[in-house]
């Protein structure tokens, strides 16, 4: 006995490759067996020690397990092995080993189903549609189980899975995956679409709001008008086939927890063309119709009604759900239910100067209460904003413009207190006790914009160096937030620019329509892209799957 345990301790270490029932690959170019201890022998033969992971990860490059019993439900675990010998994983599977009575060895049918490990698999991967901003790594997962299945179904439908034993796993940001029809694609038609009509609507308004002006310009922004009409109907009618196609899609799109807070971009588009209507409805230097006045009249109080509604059931529906929202998850969308509400505000300093006295201080009121409602929240949502920023850190590169969206609050309520301070009657509480004298809230609103324009500014500049810092790779529907928002920036600028009957600011305000519109034909040009060749539309790759 004593001469067996001396010819074992001097025995070469044992190979951690010897295992059967699965093919076991094992990469180890960094680590010398015949320095290590009996001890540390022991370990990398007992994989069912979870030090085996710690170790193992700083000494070896990759590791591989495969086998013929795969099962397909079950989402595979792919990790990578830093410098600083840390494992990442991506999915969901964490019970690879598994040791059961005093027996520790390898489960190789278990591990065959469920590992991999591959540091090759997390670089691509960690390349491709992940983000290292600020060195937090975002997982991906799909929303409910029945529509990921649904979505495996179309693209085994497509071709995405092969046939034979093994369950082929379709990577949406592959060049090479199947192509959908029509039907499945309109399946993942989100609300996020409406960002486009929004978008457009905006440049519309900043074309009549220009204050140098050129022959021609005003029908360019009658023809963007018209284009936005077309646009909004035609969204709304792929969005309600949609939900005929598509069994129970319209209640998941409303409570997703990612595509849900697009919703309110519908009502923000109606926003937009509500506002348009009373910029191109009515002649140049003269009155509209009073079928228009009325019109718009009902519209602006059908309309808050509607904003309303938004803001206190969505945010009610969000607060009283089960799951948490994560502060290292959040993002500006979470601001959007409260947005419609907020321009109601500006739908009031847009239509009030051309209303009857009696009801144009009616709508300025209620129009008043609305952006402050709007403004009071939102400014709520930038102190989990910022607070997630301190935190985490900026969020991955594929979702960085919308920080942009930060940059609307402020700068539609500076808007709307220029706006609505000019929709005031000129002899509101004339010369009487009071103290409510137009002029003198005319000066007060101009105060409170360039405040307000401030906030806007600084936010504007953190979403720009955000997005230069690391630059999104794939298109998605949120690079409409570079436009929509910044149009409120660029209004206000002109707003504040006439107030103070100031020729330099307006030139800036030119300068930055230009900026705005070059941003918008940019955007645009991926997105018209991103739908031919199947970049959006397309299963994982929009807003009903989680990515934050």
């Amino acid at each position: 006995m004593m001469g067996q345990s001396t010819n074992m301790g001097s025995q070469a270490p044992m190979s951690p490759t010897v295992q059967t029932g699965a093919h076991v690959i094992i990469h180890d170019t960094t680590h010398n067996q015949t320095q290590q201890s009996p001890t540390q022998q022991q370990s990398r033969l007992n994989p069912a020690d979870t030090t085996f992971l710690g170790s193992h990860s700083r000494q070896s490059s990759s590791a591989t397990v495969t086998g013929d019993d795969l099962d397909p439900s079950r989402a595979f675990g792919t990790y990578a092995g830093t410098p600083k010998g840390e494992y990442e994983k991506k999915g969901r599977s964490t019970d690879y080993l598994s040791a059961s009575g005093g027996d520790r060895s390898l489960n190789t049918s278990a591990a065959s189903s469920r590992l991999a490990l591959n540091s090759n698999n997390e670089k691509s991967n960690h390349d491709g549609h992940m983000s290292g901003g600020a060195g937090h790594h975002h997982h991906r997962s799909s929303s409910p189980s029945s529509s990921s299945d649904s979505d495996e179904d179309d693209l085994e439908g497509a071709g995405g899975h092969q046939k034979g034993h093994h369950h082929h796993h379709v990577d949406p940001y592959d060049p090479s995956r199947p192509k959908l029809p029509l039907k499945a694609r309109l399946k993942h038609f989100t609300w996020a679409w409406y960002t486009l009509c929004m978008s457009t609507g905006g440049l519309s308004l900043l074309i009549a709001a220009q204050p140098h002006t050129f022959p021609g310009l005003r029908q360019i922004g009658l023809t963007v008008y018209i284009i936005n009409i077309i646009i909004f109907v035609l969204l709304t009618s792929l969005q309600i086939t949609r939900f005929m196609l598509h069994a129970g899609t319209f209640k998941a799109s409303l409570t997703h927890p990612r595509e849900g807070f697009f919703f309110p971009t519908f009502f923000l588009s109606i926003a937009t063309l509500i506002t348009s209507t009373q910029k191109y409805g009515t002649p140049p230097d003269s009155e509209p119709s009073q079928d228009l006045v009325w019109v718009l009249h009902v519209a602006f109080w059908i309309y808050l009604i509607l904003a309303t509604a938004v803001a206190i059931g969505q945010y009610s529906f969000l607060f009283s759900q089960k799951r948490s929202f994560s502060l290292a998850t959040m993002m500006p969308t979470w601001i959007l239910p409260i947005f419609p509400i907020m321009l109601s505000g500006t739908i009031a300093a847009v239509i009030s100067p051309f209303q009857p006295p009696h009801r144009a201080i009616v709508v300025i009121c209620a129009g008043l209460t609305c952006q402050g409602l709007g403004a009071a929240v939102a400014f709520m949502m930038y102190a989990h904003m910022v607070g997630r920023l301190m935190s985490t850190g900026l969020p991955d590169r594929e979702h960085r413009p919308g920080l942009f969206m930060c940059v609307g609050p402020p700068s539609f309520t500076a808007l709307a207190f220029l706006g609505m301070a000019q929709g005031l009657p000129r002899d509101f509480d004339h010369d009487m006790d009071g103290f409510m004298d137009a002029g003198m809230i005319r000066t007060l609103a101009v105060i409170g914009a360039v405040f307000l324009w401030a906030l806007a500014f600084w936010w504007f500049f953190i979403g720009v160096l955000a997005v230069l810092a690391s630059r999104p790779k794939y298109f998605h529907l949120g690079w409409w937030a570079s436009v929509f928002p910044n149009t409120g920036f660029t209004l206000a600028t002109i707003s504040i620019g006439n107030a103070f009957r100031s020729d330099a600011v307006l030139w800036v305000g030119t300068g930055m329509s230009l900026c705005l519109l070059g941003t918008y034909l940019f955007v645009l040009g991926n997105h018209i892209r991103a739908v031919v060749v199947q970049d959006i539309c397309y299963p994982g790759r929009d807003e009903d799957v989680e990515d934050h």
